[in-house]
């Protein structure tokens, strides 16, 4: 369960753009956000260049914040084997540096991420960056890729606390007052 102080790192893996994030759970479950960024690492960089920046950038912040748990996005759909395999190279370049500190890790689905933010697995990005700006208190919008590791850490928190960061409800079918109920007399 989050409790206040829990410190919960966010990332969202890329070879060129690995979003990251770190909140701080405060009291009554409200979350502020401590620091967010984007890895952006350059075309002309070579794979193994890319995944060192992704390990040292993130053992950095994990050195600064000192997170009690971590959370990663799981990779669920992809364009190709190759985008596959960058993508798990980059993944495992974050996974290594949380593990090499000793933080707990669990993975999310994007869907699942997306829900925990917005109330729908299919928001889009705009849509998980305003409310991530609102769920953190953050002055401005921060960039997709920070956002989404904000909200990996959101859904995190989410998980871990059920009445910590707010969820939205499962929506339910709204009905006109004179429809007809199941099991009930007209």
């Amino acid at each position: 369960m989050a409790q206040p102080g829990d410190v919960i790192l966010g990332v969202d893996p890329s070879l060129r753009g690995t979003g990251y994030g770190v909140i701080e759970i405060l009291h009554k479950g409200k979350a502020r956000a401590l620091a967010h960024g984007v890895i952006a690492n350059p075309r002309e960089l070579s794979l193994g260049a890319c995944l060192v920046a992704i390990h040292d950038t993130l053992s950095d912040i994990i050195a600064t914040h000192a997170p009690s748990c971590a959370a990663i996005e799981q990779t669920i759909y992809v364009q190709s084997r190759l985008v596959a395999i960058t993508l798990g190279c980059a993944r495992g370049a974050a996974i290594l540096a949380i593990a090499r500190h000793g933080i707990p890790l669990t993975e999310y689905a994007p869907k699942a991420v997306k829900a925990a933010v917005t109330g729908r697995g299919t928001a889009g990005k705009t849509q998980v960056a305003v409310m991530v700006r609102a769920l953190t208190g953050l002055d401005t919008t921060p960039a997709p890729d920070a956002a989404d590791a904000l909200a990996v850490a959101i859904a995190h928190a989410g998980a871990r606390a059920p009445h910590g960061i707010p969820r939205r409800a499962p929506r339910r079918p709204i009905t006109s007052p004179d429809a007809p109920r199941l099991g009930h007399p007209d």
